[in-house]
């Protein structure tokens, strides 16, 4: 298994993680359990720390995938760039949730401030990696690229001067 199938296996790790606490944080929130919280703010601190291996991973993927067919140094850059900001706002989340997980033990009053601001945090963190996900999704899935279909059917207009002006190479009768 090298870096690219490493990266690919990894990289839902964070996504999904700061999905499922940020979901179990609200719902700590709603059912007012302290303990929820608490799985919550674990759940949160880990999944961070699996953000490391996903950036370091996709170093490497990059090499394994820039010069393949099809491959956009354009996307690669704006997947790089979004994974930049997604690890620190990633990690910035899982340091809350550790503060917040000793403020529980030591200083209750100031746990509940901590963790609200680990709620808003976390689903910030969740926006962020989904969006680095879906631009690495466009790396290699043309079929969710925006403006992809556009391209197909210009590519099929100038591969068959028939089909020129066409949409998906059928005729239209606008006469």
């Amino acid at each position: 298994m090298d870096a690219a199938h490493l990266h690919l296996l990894l990289n839902h790790f964070p996504i999904i993680g700061s999905l499922i606490g940020t979901l179990l944080l609200a719902y700590g929130f709603i059912t007012r359990s302290n303990d929820v919280k608490v799985a919550a703010c674990i759940l949160i601190a880990v999944m961070a720390l699996t953000a490391l291996p996903v950036m370091k991973t996709g170093e490497s993927a990059e090499d394994t995938v820039e010069n393949l067919p099809g491959v956009s140094e354009q996307l690669i850059h704006e997947h790089e760039e979004a994974a930049e900001v997604s690890l620190w706002v990633m990690l910035a989340a899982g340091a809350l949730s550790a503060i917040s997980l000793f403020l529980h033990f030591t200083r209750k009053q100031a746990f509940k401030y901590a963790v609200a601001a680990t709620l808003l945090l976390s689903a910030l963190s969740f926006g962020f990696m989904a969006r680095t996900g879906y631009l690495g999704g466009q790396i290699r899935h043309t079929e969710i690229r925006g403006g992809a279909a556009a391209a197909g059917i210009q590519n099929q207009g100038a591969e068959n001067p028939a089909n020129a002006g066409t949409q998906n190479g059928e005729h239209t009768d606008d006469d």
